[in-house]
């Protein structure tokens, strides 16, 4: 394995589909390559090492690098690959002499190349890696093409900089030819999203980063991998969140200012003057401050553009290709010297009467014109909250509390805003400066609405409840003002987030009646939002409940009150008459409402939930999983709170339960444990030590289990009911690990509620009758709970097909069986898991074949199964799969089975076959 090249990041991040590619091109059996294009330091000798280093030793690997100056040493990238490999010691000298004397013809020595390749590279698999062709010699690249022609399964791999491919070089003719004579797979790596800059930085450092330190370090660095990690290295061990404001290091300043090393005089003055203007520089605020005319402008900026220094963002519009560039020009620049161009800059805004007034703000504030920065701040943030951008709004608020740091406009604004942006540490930190501002009881209520939602937010149910307590005392003295109205709306949500029904709905009449009354379209509409949602929480307020959000969420939109539109589609779209598609339509519907909103917690957790959610009403495990993993990519290493966020943590922790993954679901489980801390919630959530207690009993550790299943219990004994399907869950789990029957029949029992359908019930009666041994009741019962129409998923529907089934078969009745089984098929189709293990079983025990999987692709398992199916290609045993994926042998065992099933595949063999198929297709 060769080394560690110098100045490789350790870090990879956001190139996991890249990685995947890559390695399904050295599995294949026929001759591939792959052209890696990207800025420097952008990540591509990071994302070739990462492939060698998860290559079996046995893989022979050419791994060759060009220099700058490589251009007059001939097949040096050549013979920097045979230094790299470890078979390079058997090679004939001859060879080696043929390639390096320069009196042999060209011919002859690429000849001696190519059998050099061949030698060290037979057999396949195996791969050789031409690095950094952009600086090569024309005697590489020649040899690099030569090289796509040899019979084997070989990947050839070349790395370059698109940018620094002029029409001239080698490279350029040497691209169009191998697309013309192969199928070339091109790789362009981009820059990393803000997501994956977080992840860079929590894996780099152990710590995720707050959302500010985040989007600060992606801004500075634009999401480049080798800017982020120079600034790591210069940091040391200091605090992350110093980072932002942490000078450049030396290194990476004087590259970047090696950039303007051949810029004019005037040239010069104007990327001064761009980059004090700010990340994007509008084309006549730029012509304003520097005093060119249109035409000297155009042509300037037309050079800057093409020696790459700076890009145009969009009409009339330009920013710096690296944000660095700016921030070191702007370092170099005297004091006063960028002060009178922000002077300039305000003046030319306020002349034309600019409503950009966040670029006003800034100009303001870098003039040292505090007082017109004030001002800037408040008319900015009832606009940009108007516009859906919270985070711009929170950032002008606290720009004026700078100045002005008790005033409560700023700090209600700053606080709503942060709370919108889902930055929830900040929100509660300005609220409770409000609060304390706050003259009148009027702006007390104000204040705490929204730390009552904030209570929840941060899952602190405690907390809610005192601060609704509070609102309550608050408003009790107040005639009938807009404030009362808003905090009946406030109060309401509170209990109906906390499942009081009754009480939520009397507090919603209170909020409906008040604001008609007053004429306030954004308290009726708020109280028939929570009025729908508390109805819709049990069977027989459904209808009303629909009914009631309907309305609402046409009403609002009519309005203009996109908050309430989007909270008001978020717990109706699965509601709504038809099927998946039209629900699918809801929730993009509620998606636009949220970004109109700026609400970002329903415009993208809720949002990936609902799709997650929509997956598992069809029955799709696998495209559930990919949603919420998907949702939790973009979050991931994002760091809210003090105490972290899940949004997605419970329900992905359940459904990585399903499918038995159960390393990862230990992994997500252990964080949501670790974020837990409020005391309140602790006692009365059932959420999580209900999957603590689901985990050990599918791991075996019964008395570990039965220790989690009384933390349930005393929960529920607290709040009187548990979750509808959770209990099916946890007795299903309860059952598996040998828990006897007694000891789960308070499960069962806590259903019995009227809030909940009576579909619930039956299933969990059939379970807890079936393993008493009472097969006539529980056989009635799975028939009931699975009649059409049913309120259960499709997966809890197949499972009661298959109870149904064993009570059958215990029966005698083998036909009859089989057919339950048959109707268990389809509804278990898409799933795996558990329940899919009971479906084979069944089969097996009833001499049924599994149903044919015509056309069963890639589609049909999950990115970790492919995974999986590719090494049980190479013959891999369940312990070697554990070793090489990090898992257990449990987990390893499970996904074979899924495999299977999904694949209606009976041996491993028969999966070595199914990928060999796949590959030559």
């Amino acid at each position: 394995m060769r080394a560690s090249r110098s100045g490789v990041s350790q870090v990879m991040v956001g190139r996991d589909d890249e990685l995947r590619r890559l390695r399904r091109l050295v599995d294949a059996a026929d001759p591939s390559v792959a052209m890696l294009g990207g800025e420097p330091g952008i990540g591509k000798s990071r994302l070739v090492q990462e492939l060698i280093a998860g290559l079996p030793d046995t893989v022979p690997v050419l791994d060759g690098q060009a220099d700058p100056g490589t251009l007059s040493r001939p097949f040096e990238v050549l013979l920097g690959a045979i230094d790299s490999c470890n078979r390079s010691g058997a090679l004939d000298p001859e060879l080696l002499r043929v390639v390096t004397d320069a009196s042999r013809s060209m011919i002859d020595r690429i000849q001696a190349g190519l059998e050099i390749v061949r030698l060290l590279t037979t057999p396949g698999p195996s791969i050789v890696v031409f690095e950094d062709l952009h600086w090569a010699d024309s005697e590489s690249v020649a040899l690099f093409e030569r090289i796509a022609e040899l019979n084997g399964g070989r990947l050839l791999i070349g790395t370059y900089r698109p940018d620094e491919i002029t029409r001239r070089h080698p490279l350029a003719d040497l691209l169009t030819r191998l697309e013309r004579r192969y199928t070339v797979n091109n790789v362009r790596l981009e820059r990393l999203t803000l997501a994956d800059t977080s992840t860079f930085l929590k894996a780099a450092t152990g710590r995720p980063p707050t959302y500010r330190t985040a989007l600060s370090l992606h801004n500075r660095t634009g999401g480049n991998p080798f800017f982020l990690e120079e600034l790591l290295k210069a940091n040391g061990d200091a605090d992350l969140d110093t980072l932002c404001d942490r000078p450049l290091p030396w290194n990476v300043a004087e590259a970047l200012r090696r950039q303007l090393d051949d810029l004019d005089a005037g040239e010069q003055r104007i990327v001064e003057a761009a980059a004090v203007l700010g990340r994007k520089v509008p084309f006549d605020l730029l012509a304003a401050v520097t005093g060119h005319d249109e035409n000297e402008l155009i042509d300037a900026l037309r050079d800057l553009v093409r020696r790459g220094l700076m890009v145009e963002t969009g009409e009339d519009e330009f920013s710096f290709r690296h944000a660095l560039t700016r921030e070191a020009l702007v370092d170099e620049m005297l004091g006063r010297q960028r002060r009178r161009l922000h002077e300039l800059a305000l003046e030319t805004l306020l002349s034309t009467g600019s409503r950009d007034y966040a670029l006003v703000a800034h100009h303001a504030k870098g003039a040292g014109r505090y007082l017109d920065m004030v001002e800037a701040a408040r008319r900015g943030l009832h606009v940009y909250m108007g516009m859906g951008s919270p985070y711009q709004a929170l950032q002008l608020a606290e720009m004026g509390l700078d100045e002005l740091p008790d005033d409560v406009e700023l700090l209600a604004c700053g606080a709503r805003a942060a709370w919108l942006a889902g930055l929830l540490d900040d929100a509660q930190e300005l609220g409770r400066r409000w609060l304390a501002g706050a003259a009148t009881r009027e702006e007390r209520a104000d204040a705490l609405r929204l730390l009552v939602r904030l209570g929840w937010e941060v899952g602190s149910s405690g907390t809610m409840q005192e601060r609704a307590a509070e609102l309550r005392a608050e408003i009790e003295p107040l005639g009938n003002v807009p404030a009362k109205a808003y905090a009946y709306a406030a109060i309401a949500q509170s209990y109906m987030l906390t499942d009081d029904t009754e009480r939520a709905v009397a507090w919603a009449d209170k909020a409906i009646a008040l604001g008609e009354q007053l004429d306030l379209p954004g308290v009726w509409l708020a109280g028939k939002v929570e009025k729908g949602s508390a109805l819709v929480n049990f069977a027989a307020g459904v209808d009303e409940g629909v009914k009631v959000l309907n309305e609402a969420a046409q009403q609002a939109e009519q309005a203009g009150e996109w908050l309430l539109a989007a909270r008001a589609m978020n717990n109706l779209y699965n509601l709504l008459p038809g099927g998946p598609a039209d629900w699918a339509a809801a929730l993009e519907r509620m998606r636009s409402f949220a970004e109109k909103a700026g609400f970002e917690s329903l415009a993208v957790a809720s949002y990936f939930q609902g799709r997650a959610r929509l997956a598992v009403q069809q029955g799709n495990l696998a495209a559930a999983l990919a949603e919420l993993e998907s949702a939790r990519r973009r979050d991931r290493g994002l760091l809210r709170t003090r105490n972290g966020s899940d949004y997605h943590g419970v329900f992905f922790t359940g459904l990585l339960l399903e499918s038995g993954d159960l390393d990862k679901a230990e992994t997500v489980l252990r964080g949501l444990i670790e974020q837990s801390s409020d005391a309140y919630t602790m006692l009365t959530q059932t959420s999580v030590p209900g999957l603590q207690f689901h985990l050990a009993c599918r791991q075996g550790r019964v008395e570990q289990a039965r220790e989690h299943l009384r933390t349930v219990l005393a929960a529920v004994g607290l709040t009187g009911v548990t979750g509808r399907d959770f209990a099916h869950d946890l007795i299903s789990a309860g059952l598996a690990a040998g828990l006897h029957v007694d000891e789960l029949r308070p499960v069962a029992a806590a259903i019995d509620d009227p809030l909940f359908d009576d579909v619930w019930r039956w299933l969990a009666d059939a379970q807890i009758a079936e393993a008493a041994g009472d097969l006539e009741t529980a056989l009635r019962l799975y028939r009931r709970a699975t009649a059409e129409p049913t309120l259960l998923l499709p997966n809890q529907r197949g499972t009661g097909h298959l109870g149904a089934a064993r009570c059958l078969l215990a029966a005698g009745d083998l036909d009859a069986a089989r057919e339950q089984v048959r109707a268990a098929e389809p509804l278990l189709a898409q799933w795996s898991g558990w329940r899919v293990a009971d479906l084979t079983a069944l089969r097996g025990r009833l001499g049924l074949a599994a149903p044919a999987a015509a056309g069963a692709g890639d589609g049909a398992l999950t990115p970790r199964e492919r995974e999986v199916a590719m090494l049980l290609a190479e013959g891999l045993t369940n312990a070697e799969l554990a070793r090489r994926l990090y898992i257990s042998p449990r987990t390893a065992a499970v996904h074979v089975s899924n495999i299977l099933s999904k694949l209606g595949l009976e041996s491993r063999t028969q999966i070595a076959a199914w990928v060999k198929a796949r590959v030559q297709s």
